[in-house]
């Protein structure tokens, strides 16, 4: 393109991407890899190591492409080809890792576009990242042609269960269905019907975690717990007092049921009673869980007071649902119930409390922030 009798250089970058990096565990040789000559031989020294791995046929991808660009461009354009890889344990890390080397490639050529050549999804997964830095204009997927029929079925399947990646996101999923089916048909009726109906719920809330982006707070959790050890064991102990009072809640509504199932005179007190009975074990279960991010955050030196005010909110939200309940199902059984200021507000006094322990707690934390923001020092709020 000419303007004015001057000519706009356009720069492409060609590029791709080893988001689990087998090229690293597999040659020793670490990302960026820039340059025609360096691209080939890492393709050719990760074909070698494993012939038949997947990212060989991308790395080749990529190098065509910039072998076609390069051919048919004009003669003031330039092309460069560049691998980017991220790390074997795929997620917050190798996408740090992708974004890291993608920026210093950037940074030494400055292209204007680029082509990214994949291998499949998962690679396809840090685009946003490189869309960051730099305008894609293209995306190549390269799939390798399959034999065809039931022999090279069977041999594709078999070659991804020994891919441990892959066998862990097959085996196991598969593996506890079969056992949780398998207990739930051994166990009595009762008791096997409800392993076995645990199952969809399970798998649903696993699913529901994927979509609402649950995991990746999970993850993160877990990586703060690996880099404050000290902290992560006493908060790996609260939470799992957590778990043990998210079975007591269960097992507690449970006992409830059975006993007001004969003795209730109305579904509503039933489910009220169950409710009520397995409410103090589900804040019991929110508290310990509070406390153990509250240990992490104070390791990290990133602790904030409202976890503190969430806790106490907590309480304030107990108090009167507890209130709430008692006198729900005092008045569903006939119970006569005067609603006078004075019954009210004996009824009340503990939510009430808990309402004004939750405004002081709020203003000194409001105020020891205010101080760390004014006086530029850490009060550990």
């Amino acid at each position: 393109m000419s303007k004015g009798g001057c000519t706009s250089m356009t720069r492409t970058l060609v590029l791709t991407v080893d988001r689990d990096n087998d090229l690293g565990l597999k040659t020793s040789i670490r990302g960026p890899v820039v340059g025609r000559r360096q691209v080939l031989t890492a393709a050719l020294k990760l074909g070698i190591a494993d012939p038949e791995e997947s990212d060989t046929n991308a790395i080749l991808g990529a190098l065509s492409q910039h072998d076609k660009l390069a051919e048919g461009k004009p003669e003031e354009d330039e092309v460069e080809i560049a691998i980017l890889t991220g790390d074997e344990k795929v997620g917050v890390r190798s996408d740090r890792a992708i974004a890291a080397q993608l920026d210093e490639v950037v940074s030494a050529f400055q292209p204007d576009q680029a082509i990214l050549v994949t291998d499949g999804a998962e690679d396809e997964s840090v685009l946003p990242i490189i869309t960051s830095q730099v305008r894609i204009d293209h995306v190549e997927k390269v799939i390798v042609k399959q034999s065809k029929g039931i022999e090279g079925t069977y041999y594709y399947i078999v070659k991804a269960l020994e891919d441990p990646k892959w066998r862990s996101k097959i085996m196991i999923p598969f593996g506890a269905v079969l056992a949780i089916l398998g207990l739930g048909i051994m166990l009595p009726n009762e008791i096997g019907g409800v392993v076995i109906g645990a199952l969809p719920l399970v798998s649903g809330l696993y699913i529901f975690s994927k979509g609402a982006g649950i995991e990746s707070t999970v993850n993160r959790v877990i990586q703060e717990m690996r880099e404050n050890a000290d902290a992560a064991m006493f908060s790996s102990l609260l939470w799992t007092a957590t778990l043990f009072s998210a079975i007591f809640a269960v097992a507690e509504g449970w006992r409830a049921f059975g006993v007001a199932d004969g003795t209730a005179t109305s579904p509503s007190i039933l489910w009220l009673s169950v409710i009520h009975s397995s409410l103090a074990w589900t804040v019991i279960a929110f508290l310990t869980s509070t406390a153990g991010f509250m240990l992490l955050r104070l390791k990290r030196g990133s602790f904030s007071g409202s976890l503190i005010v969430l806790s106490v909110f907590g309480m304030v939200v107990y108090s009167f649902l507890n209130a709430a309940l008692d006198i729900a199902i005092r008045v569903l059984e006939g119970t006569s119930y005067e609603f006078s200021v004075e019954m009210i507000l004996n009824d009340l006094d503990t939510p009430l409390i808990w309402v004004v322990v939750l405004w002081m707690v709020t203003t000194v934390v409001r105020t020891l922030q205010t101080r760390q923001a004014q006086a530029d020092r850490y009060w550990g709020i």
